[in-house]
């Protein structure tokens, strides 16, 4: 009897967005075959019932049609029998994403949480998977495999027999099939490869060259590399942005403009392409940090229902923090690029409200039905651990220099971490960052987490930045576009008015997205979704919005016309001077630092 369940993936209509999965199982259970479907996929925090997209199921024994029961959402019993089952399912597949599965004549994508039933009680058994060579007449090109899944026979282009050795596995292995290019490079011997699927003209070298010294760099950082080969999965289109991470691989989306131009020189770096860097960095951060580094929480996961934990800023919040200082590290942008981004990561949190309210930890164990699924009114009442999270987490890094005399720091924190939990499998309790931390510095940092972690004191992000040797200050936006950055630009000598609303463009209306508390907008009883007419007469555009404030100063209130739903509204608005939100950083000179800021300051950006 073979103890491998067996799963055959095919391009059953590509014109159609649809997968063919074939599934045998040789030993069903006698009393009737169970098999789901996962709700949510590990490393994003929200369910999504992938078994919404299974549009045709049927079940097979002794050349007989079984009769299949659904139990609920994602689970499926088949009648009993002792012969060797065959179910066949069809998958449609058209969300261009990082978490599910997409398919066209142009490519194929899939999660293995999106195509793969899980057979009850046979999950610790090897899973085989089978992936088809397309016909040549239903897709465009000449069509390869991208992926991790371990290989025991496959052609020239990668299409062929794979093996895991058990369920967790299997799901754990994205796959790319279609034409797209690759580039190579190797950090400590082990194999590391980046496939770009969608058109994209870029400078392979140079993306090659800075992933091989950002990547060196982190394995430095923790002392050795888990894996014996990486792949990075790229979809480039229009304007997408977003990564997940896997064991020895990750998914990532990006626009074109995101991949390095083959014009820049090789000292230069953009915007797109320093953020396409970081967003590489994170997920690579991620094979240690949430691959083997875990909370407690996660070490037995049940793909059915929510896993809560409180430690997401941690999981996401240290790594939102290493990313881009990671890039730094490894010497691909200049500190002042690196500062403009933190600037930037600062301004994002001192503009949500909702910091006050709700703290790290809280938003980690919430990220379920709260952080994932937000709405008009997320900016007053959530903080994110992402963002808010990284800054916390460079908190505790300089708690952690300054409490020991600059002998340990987050780096060593990171080290304990895996030598303690990631390397041996052995899952974070919920206390179990503080503990660590505690043991580091030899005394107790509970002010520190009671404080920014479980609690909403206001972050003494001065203090903190002093410490490093980098000057900050908080200022009123110039503009929306405003986000802060690196220097100390000249402040306006008026103080600019606003709304207190973040907008988008609605047709030929500027909606209102956001109204913060205590703004103006919201004072005078506009809501989310009312659509701007007119400013004292005056048509408003998304052009012109912010110039008829200004232009209106003078007086104390301005009239606002909108249509909320399909009725005019008037409005009486007090338009508020622009809050101190938008930060600024700067290195300071070195002569402003005694000796042991100065010293800081560099081992910390890696000089």
């Amino acid at each position: 009897m073979s103890q491998i369940l067996s799963y055959r993936v095919e391009l059953q209509r590509p014109e159609a967005h649809l997968f063919k999965v074939t599934l045998a199982v040789d030993a069903p259970d006698p009393e009737g075959l169970r098999v789901t479907l996962p709700a949510w996929i590990p490393g994003s925090y929200m369910i999504r019932d992938f078994a919404r997209n299974i549009v045709r199921f049927r079940a097979f024994a002794g050349g007989r049609a079984l009769r299949v029961s659904s139990v609920d959402k994602q689970t499926w019993v088949l009648e009993p029998t002792e012969e060797p089952v065959e179910l066949v399912y069809e998958v449609y597949a058209w969300d261009l994403s990082v978490r599910g599965a997409h398919l066209d004549r142009t490519h194929g994508y899939f999660n293995g949480t999106s195509l793969f039933l899980r057979v009850v009680g046979q999950e610790s058994r090897p899973h085989e998977v089978v992936l088809a060579a397309p016909a040549p007449d239903r897709v465009e090109g000449d069509w390869r495999v991208a992926t991790t899944l371990p290989a025991t026979e496959v052609d020239e282009r990668g299409f062929g027999r794979y093996r895991t050795e058990n369920y967790e596995s299997l799901i754990d292995h994205p796959v790319e099939m279609g034409v797209f290019q690759t580039l190579d490079f190797e950090v400590e011997g082990v194999p590391h490869r980046m496939a770009v699927s969608g058109r994209a003209l870029f400078d392979k070298k140079r993306l090659a060259d800075d992933l091989q010294r950002i990547c060196s760099a982190q394995a430095a950082l923790f002392g050795e590399l888990p894996v014996d080969r990486y792949l990075f999965l790229v979809q480039a289109t229009a304007d997408g942005y977003g990564g997940l991470e896997h064991r020895d691989s990750s998914s990532l989306m990006c626009s074109r403009r995101h991949l390095p131009s083959p014009r820049l020189a090789p000292e230069e770096t953009d915007r797109h392409y320093r953020e396409f860097l970081g967003l590489c960095s994170h997920e690579y951060f991620h094979l240690w940090n949430v691959k083997r580094i875990r909370p407690e929480r996660f070490m037995a996961l049940d793909l059915e229902a929510e896993a809560h934990t409180r430690l997401l800023w941690a999981f996401e919040g240290i790594t939102s923090y290493y990313d881009d200082l990671m890039v730094l590290r490894a010497g691909c942008i200049r500190p002042e690029e690196y500062l403009e981004t933190l600037a930037g990561t600062v301004t994002r949190v001192m503009r949500t409200p909702g910091r006050r309210l709700q703290s790290v930890a809280e938003s980690s164990f919430h990220a379920w039905t709260r952080f994932y699924r937000q709405d008009e009114n997320a900016p007053n009442a959530l903080v994110s651990y992402y963002a808010k999270g990284a800054l916390v987490a460079l908190g505790l890094d300089v708690e952690l220099r300054l409490a020991s005399s600059d002998k340990v720091g987050l780096d060593d924190l990171m080290r304990r971490l895996w030598q303690e939990h990631g390397c041996c499998g052995r899952g974070v309790p919920e206390e179990g960052i503080q503990a660590l931390a505690e043991g580091l510095v030899g005394r107790s940092l509970a002010p520190f987490f009671e404080d920014y972690v479980e609690g909403t004191v206001e972050l003494p992000l001065g203090r903190w930045f002093q410490a490093l040797g980098i000057g900050f200050r908080l200022r009123p936006a110039r503009s929306d576009e405003d986000n802060g950055g690196a220097g100390t630009p000249e402040l306006p000598r008026h103080p600019r008015l606003v709304l207190g609303v973040r907008t988008r463009k609605q047709g030929d209306f500027v909606a209102l997205q956001h109204l913060y508390d205590g703004g103006a907008a919201q004072a005078a009883g506009l809501a989310a979704g009312d659509r701007l007419v007119a400013l004292e007469g005056i048509q408003v555009t998304a052009d012109n919005l912010d110039d008829l404030l200004q232009r209106h100063a003078h007086q104390e209130s301005v009239e606002v016309m909108a249509f909320r739903r399909d009725e005019l509204m008037r409005f009486e608005v007090r338009p508020q001077p622009a809050p101190a939100d938008t930060c600024d950083l700067w290195l300071l000179s070195e002569s402003e630092l005694a000796p042991d800021q100065l010293a800081r300051r560099r081992a910390w950006l890696g000089q």
